[in-house]
């Protein structure tokens, strides 16, 4: 069984996107940062590797995917309420992120999200209840 999960995201320019998630809270672990790399702390078992587009193509044959053009991954992160989400939003966009869609209130979930700077999507919620049953 999984203890931690590693997020892996290729980034063009690895000290903006450390700008970007520093001011919207992160800190990250010194012990895997170089000039090519860096891990990000999501919470005690989660982290996001960000490597730059070069260092990302050594883990795979395949392309990198542009994420401003095409959707390889949808990260979403739980928040303890409706604010953080909004907050957090918030930050983004003040550090040069942007939203990609309206906020989503089913009720029993909250969601809104946003882009960082490489257009990688970072869908956050809160859930306050049990989703109706069908």
């Amino acid at each position: 069984m999984a203890t931690n999960i590693f997020v892996n995201l290729p980034v063009r320019d690895l000290q903006a996107s450390i700008k970007f998630f520093t001011h919207l809270g992160y800190s990250f672990n010194q012990n895997y940062t170089d000039q090519t790399a860096t891990c990000m702390i999501v919470a005690e078992n989660i982290y996001v590797m960000l490597l730059t587009e070069a260092r990302f193509q050594e883990f795979t044959p395949k392309p990198v995917a542009d994420a401003r053009a095409t959707t390889e991954v949808l990260v979403c992160l739980a928040l303890e309420s409706r604010a953080a989400v909004q907050t957090m939003v918030a930050k983004a966009v003040e550090a040069g992120g942007s939203t990609y869609k309206d906020p989503q209130d089913h009720g029993f979930m909250y969601g809104h999200g946003y882009q960082d700077l490489d257009g990688h999507l970072w869908e956050l919620v809160h859930m306050s209840g049990e989703p109706p049953r069908q």
